[in-house]
């Protein structure tokens, strides 16, 4: 079982270095150089829920052909047995030339996900750390940026991978509880 997403876009942006104090503790005024490409990245994700290994994928577009490529690389990444995918119900992930290519690869099945659930998808859950990991606090020049961003992201995510559960883990124990009975 794969819960699968996208993420993004993705853009490159810069910013411009940060003002500074004058020799008299006044702020020197800079103009703002905040600047946005025109590229924008799309990454896509799978987590392998039974030991958290991730694989990610970075594309210029959202759409079949992309994740046509995306799940080749998830196939790649599970050589035996069948493979679900946990996926929300975006178009490309159900268009005529997707449902073509599954024809073709009958390993890969697809489970959808009730549409306003997504919380319902670990992949999620995962985004969030990998945004953590990847994204936070970074500026990117270009596309290339983004890839290896998320490439290294993916490694450092995995060798510490550990199987994902739904749901919160339950409370410690409480050890050396006590209990007091007041009498009137």
């Amino acid at each position: 079982m794969v819960c699968a997403d996208e993420l993004g876009p993705v853009t490159p942006r810069t910013f411009g270095p940060a003002p500074g104090w004058s020799l008299d503790g006044r702020r020197i005024k800079a103009p703002l150089e905040y600047s946005r490409g025109p590229d924008k990245t799309w990454v896509y994700g799978a987590l392998r829920v039974r030991d958290g290994e991730a694989v990610t994928m970075t594309a210029p577009s959202r759409n079949s052909v992309n994740y046509q490529r995306f799940l080749e690389l998830v196939e790649r990444a599970n050589p035996t047995g069948d493979i679900w995918v946990i996926t929300d119900n975006l178009s490309s992930h159900h268009s005529v030339s997707t449902r073509a290519w599954l024809a073709d690869h009958p390993r890969i099945k697809h489970a959808f996900i009730p549409v306003g659930a997504c919380w319902l998808n670990l992949q999620e859950a995962w985004w969030r750390i990998f945004r953590r990991e990847a994204l936070a606090g970074q500026t990117f020049a270009d596309a290339a940026e983004i890839r290896q961003a998320t490439e290294h992201a993916t490694a450092a995510l995995n060798r510490r991978a550990r199987p994902w559960i739904w749901g919160r883990p339950p409370p410690p124990p409480r050890h050396r509880r006590r209990r007091f009975v007041y009498c009137l």
